[in-house]
């Protein structure tokens, strides 16, 4: 998978913001990636088409695609790609979805083996209006993915379903190797960054995943405006919420009609909260800028 060109994410505008960047044109050096190109990109890329699957690798613009999928993960995204929530920092599109394809399952789980994928993520858009907030989906999509590739890793990012345990069941019962949920913020900030959820409704879904003998995992993204103390907090009530693995990266503005960033965390911090939340008790942090939630997937289970 051949790496060319190197490109600047899409986080300008805002540097007065973070004392850290000196000067207005200055953005910092750890926020550069590569551009992903090369025969073995684009034929993965064409072939998700060719089944009208879509990756929140690429829906996300998620600075480590490449690095994913080369490790033999990748994301799928099912339920379509209009979601019907629409929080302050996300790139999907927010409306009315289509109803679900009841062959999207079996196509995912083609496409698995078709890929090579040895670390499958399954996650989704919001789909509040359905009876069950798509968890049967969910369900019905991790035992294709297993019938058609019994020695692949599943795991689950799930949406909180709007706090309905019964939903969150049908999931568990499909018996995922990873059930991850992500918090995305602080409490104090889930009104501006996540409208629609509730944190009660997060801890809750996390909470009761790992009652049943889950492996949870849960992801922060900062420099939204949180405080030290508030993430921290968070941090605590994760681990009491039994959360096995905490990803936590720096928020990139997709484009200027989303939430700014507030700040750029450096490097150093991300590695203090790193050794602060091992030393809380989380089995895994990954902790870094360019750390998404399913940056090094392979290795959480």
């Amino acid at each position: 998978m051949g790496l060319k060109h190197q490109i600047d994410l899409p986080i300008l505008n805002n540097p007065e913001r973070n004392p850290v960047v000196p000067g207005r044109d200055r953005k910092p050096s750890w926020l550069k990636v590569d551009l992903p190109t090369g025969e073995t990109y684009s034929w993965l890329k064409k072939m998700m088409r060719s089944k009208s699957l879509h990756t929140v690798c690429e829906e996300a613009k998620c600075p480590n695609i490449a690095e994913c999928w080369g490790a033999g993960t990748a994301t799928f995204m099912v339920m379509g790609d209009t979601c019907t929530r629409s929080c302050g920092f996300c790139n999907v599109k927010t409306g009315k979805p289509l109803p679900l394809d009841p062959e999207e399952p079996m196509n995912v789980a083609i496409s698995v083996r078709k890929m090579g994928v040895r670390h499958a993520v399954i996650t989704s858009v919001d789909r509040d209006e359905l009876p069950d907030c798509g968890a049967g989906h969910f369900a019905e999509t991790i035992r294709a993915v297993r019938e058609v590739n019994p020695d692949t890793q599943v795991e689950v990012l799930i949406p909180d379903f709007k706090g309905n345990l019964d939903a969150l069941q049908l999931v568990i019962d499909a018996k995922p190797d990873l059930l991850n949920h992500n918090t995305e913020t602080v409490p104090s900030l889930y009104r501006r960054v996540r409208p629609q959820a509730r944190y009660e409704w997060t801890l809750s879904v996390l909470r009761e995943s790992k009652r049943q003998g889950m492996r949870t995992k849960t992801g922060i993204i900062l420099g939204l405006g949180e405080t030290r103390e508030e993430l921290l907090q968070t941090m605590r009530d994760l681990v009491s919420a039994g959360v096995d693995v905490l990803t936590l990266g720096q928020y990139l503005q997709p484009t200027k009609n989303h939430l700014p960033v507030e700040r750029w965390v450096t490097p150093e911090e991300f590695d203090e909260y790193r050794i602060i939340g091992e030393n809380m008790g989380f089995n895994i942090v990954e902790s870094g800028p360019l750390v998404r939630s399913s940056y090094h997937a392979e290795r959480h289970v």
